[in-house]
């Protein structure tokens, strides 16, 4: 499958910070493409980049093989992390001003009923909830039947139902053979809409690829948990295996069985024990735990 995008030995200095340095990566046409990292890893920089809002100190991106252009702009669609709607207008009117800015859009109705917006034409947008403001944001981003959209936290701060339906939104969109850029501090989110994922920490990439990939690369365990009140051994016992996590206990092991046994062998009571996979949440503190710290 054919790079859509193209990111080459991207560079970006600030004022005694180097926000981006050296980043490489390609999105191929069809998918969903998250990048992830703690605050201040360089991905904002770098999505801005891309988008031809900044310029950068060296490198370049590439649509479709040629350095992004006019014809870019016309088929790129952006959801920023914050966006000021016009006041005083309602949500059909501020997708017909948007609407009236390019040559080729999509028609409103099929806008509105792919953005689950039927309900709330007439509403004011100072008077719309979360999840409602981000899927008028998301259409806005779609107007112009992008080829290609930037989606920057575009769950946040939404409860787990309101995210649940913009994850279907984005679904949706990936089935028209559209491209997308997702940055998500969830890495549930990521996991689940994601074919590739970068993550990022000051301002390099230091993994790539599928969320199954890159949990494979990194982890051959499993963890099991129970409440801490329930583990009467010391923590020594399972060396450096266990690790005290809000109020349980964690227990990274490759032998489940062998790990249980020696639980049940010391009479710790297994009634609210959990066992669980890997998961990116695992894999981002792993890598990015020394960021976070400093």
């Amino acid at each position: 499958m054919a790079a859509i995008l193209e990111v080459k030995n991207l560079v970006k200095h600030f004022p005694g910070v180097q926000a981006v340095n050296g980043v490489d990566f390609s999105i191929r046409h069809g998918t969903c493409f998250g990048l992830l990292g703690p605050n201040g890893a360089g991905k904002t920089t770098t999505i801005e980049i891309m988008e031809g809002i900044q310029k950068p100190t060296n490198g370049t991106v590439l649509y479709k093989g040629e350095p992004i252009g006019a014809s870019f702009k016309e088929q790129a669609g952006i959801q920023f992390q914050t966006t000021a709607l016009q006041e005083f207008l309602t949500v059909k009117e501020t997708l017909t001003m948007f609407h009236g800015l390019y040559q080729r859009t999509l028609p409103l109705d099929q806008l509105i009923e792919m953005c689950r917006l039927q309900d709330i034409l007439s509403r004011d947008t100072r008077k719309l909830s979360g999840g409602q403001r981000q899927r008028l944001l998301f259409a806005i981003a779609l107007v112009n039947d992008p080829q290609v959209i930037f989606l920057d936290e575009p769950t946040t701060g939404l409860d787990p139902h309101a995210r649940r339906v913009f994850w279907s939104l984005i679904e949706s969109i990936k089935q028209q053979d559209k491209t997308i850029l997702l940055t998500t501090h969830y890495m549930e989110e990521a996991y689940h809409l994601c074919d590739e994922i970068a993550i990022m920490e000051k301002g390099r990439i230091i993994a790539q690829g599928s969320p199954a990939q890159l949990l494979k690369a990194h982890f051959d365990d499993t963890v099991i948990s129970l409440p801490a009140e329930d583990f009467s051994l010391p923590l020594e016992t399972y060396a450096e295996e266990a690790y005290v996590y809000h109020d349980s206990i964690n227990i990274r092991t490759s032998n489940v069985q062998k790990s249980i046994q020696l639980l049940l062998d010391n009479n710790v009571p297994l009634s609210r024990l959990e066992i669980r996979a890997r998961t990116l949440d695992d894999l981002f503190i792993e890598l990015t735990e020394d960021d976070i710290k400093s």
